[in-house]
């Protein structure tokens, strides 16, 4: 199969096993989506979603957080890592935000990614989720599976990017990169794939390279 078959065929699938493709962060709003996101590298979404409800209580608007001291932010935030870093984001953000975009979240990749902590995968998904525009997420699921499947040979997040928007349909984009951290959490795991049940099995290039080692 071509690449571009591998892609259509694993959205088809991957979209009957999981036709809720929705963030697993908790958010009510642009800047918390933002926030939540800065929150999850190197942490789980899980953890995240325990942490949000008593940070934002405590800053409830973009004025607060701008307003903050970032030492206090970091015990907020303690659990999630790495934790004095991303305090300092956050307030750098918030004031950004104020001071350059009029108080809002902006709506390109570009724009977003000139705020202090925010990359590229960031910035998609606040693109893709807020903003409805097409978006490839390149967290550690999208990466992985993409290069199992064949989609794309590097573990270069930019590069992943590029190569999926060519594959991908626009409109299909987003949801699928969701449907990746799903897949990815109940079958295709970093280091044990669950390749005997997977539903793409005949078009993933890593289950036909090792059918004997990966089938258990």
């Amino acid at each position: 199969m071509r690449k571009k078959e591998i892609a259509l065929t694993a959205i088809e699938r991957l979209k009957e096993r999981y036709p809720d493709a929705v963030c697993s962060l908790t958010y009510r709003d642009p800047l918390q989506l933002l926030i939540a996101t800065r929150l999850s590298a190197q942490c789980t979404d899980a953890r995240v979603n325990l942490v949000t409800p008593a940070l934002f209580k405590r800053y409830p608007t973009l004025d607060a957080f701008a307003e903050a001291d970032p030492e206090e932010v970091g015990e907020y935030i303690r659990s999630c890592g790495l934790y004095k870093t991303k305090a300092r984001d956050i307030v750098a953000m918030a004031r950004m935000l104020r001071s350059d975009f009029g108080g809002q979240v902006p709506d390109t990749v570009e724009e977003l990614t000139k705020l202090p902590g925010v990359g590229r995968k960031t910035a998609n998904l606040v693109c893709g989720d807020i903003y409805g525009k097409p978006a490839v997420v390149t967290d550690t699921h999208c990466i992985r599976i993409a290069n199992r499947l064949g989609l794309v040979d590097t573990k270069d997040p930019y590069k992943v990017e590029v190569a999926l928007r060519k594959l991908l349909p626009p409109e299909e984009s987003n949801d699928f990169c969701h449907r990746l951290v799903l897949f990815g959490r109940e079958i295709c795991s970093a280091r044990s794939p669950v390749c005997g049940r997977c539903p793409l099995q005949d078009c993933c290039a890593h289950y036909r390279q090792k059918p004997v080692a990966v089938t258990a």
